[in-house]
């Protein structure tokens, strides 16, 4: 697997703990605890935490010497929008049959929110084919993909349609050009090597940790995947494995770290007890002495 970014994790933290169910701003100091447990220094963590406040993610507030940060309406629509494959019952399988096609212009002064763009149709599946044509196996719901942009996205930005394949005219070459399909092979196993370990559920300090880890983990795994139809991959495709993999792993760390965020939630509420220049007094979730023993 890739090293984890901060970002990365992040943004799996909020999607996982915070998206559904608001509980308020989480501290600082607390993010900053769940990340180093990820092997992420705190000036890393804080410099991610600011950027994804300037890009409208999250927003910060203050109380007394501590802040804190919460999601914003936009960051929680970003989020969202991933729910649905992250959780789903077939996060590799193609959505309906054809083939995507997108084409889109943005003008160069305009490079942050191509990129936000291009970012957009990469979880979506897509991939550059040629000359400014992106493709996505299946039907892709661009719509409802690209809600989260649609202020910013000016009329007639985007052109997409809905294709099938022509006998005469296989598609297959175009495939294996636009992906590079033992890459993606690499990533799934890469993934099951690192989570299919009993001791996986111990690599950090908190279940809190490991949970975030993972579905950091899982959510660069969706990115590299465009679901692609079975018929371009052979009987040993492992996307059927990783998803085994990913489900035993969170169920298994489901009870234990949801009941460390409840913990850490409650301290980062406004009536929490505080140390020393603001700091918390009580300790940074922990695992419990079963899960040590695991």
């Amino acid at each position: 697997m890739r090293s984890r970014q901060p970002k990365q994790l992040l943004l799996a933290f909020f999607g996982e703990y915070v998206v559904d169910d608001d509980p308020g701003p989480i501290r600082a100091s607390a993010l900053i605890g769940v990340l180093e447990g990820a092997g992420v220094a705190a000036p890393a963590t804080r410099a991610t935490l600011d950027r994804l406040v300037h890009s409208g993610i999250l927003a910060r507030s203050r109380s007394g010497r501590e802040i804190s940060f919460a999601l914003t309406g936009h960051g929680s629509a970003v989020l969202r929008e991933a729910t649905d494959r992250v959780r789903g019952p077939h996060p590799f399988d193609p959505q309906g049959t054809g083939w995507t096609l997108v084409t889109f212009t943005i003008p160069e002064g305009q490079r942050t929110f191509r990129h936000r763009l291009r970012s957009t149709l990469t979880w979506e599946g897509f991939a550059p084919l040629r000359d400014g044509l992106w493709l996505a196996p299946g039907e892709v719901d661009l719509a409802g993909s690209l809600e989260p942009l649609r202020q910013d996205l000016p009329p007639n930005t985007v052109i997409a349609f809905h294709a099938r394949e022509f006998t005469d005219f296989p598609i297959a070459d175009s495939v294996r050009s636009a992906w590079d399909i033992e890459a993606i092979r690499r990533e799934h196993l890469a993934f099951i090597e690192v989570w299919d370990d009993p001791g996986a559920v111990t690599q950090a300090p908190s279940a809190l940790t490991v949970r975030t880890m993972l579905v950091a983990d899982w959510l660069a795994l969706l990115r590299v995947d465009p679901r692609l139809p079975r018929e371009f991959m052979d009987d040993d495709w492992p996307a059927t494995r990783s998803t085994q993999v990913y489900r035993q792993v969170h169920e298994r760390l489901a009870t234990e770290s949801d009941a460390e965020f409840a913990a850490l939630a409650t301290r980062s509420g406004p009536s929490r007890r505080t140390g020393p220049a603001g700091r918390p007094s009580a300790p940074s979730p922990t695992r419990s002495g079963a899960a040590r023993s695991r």
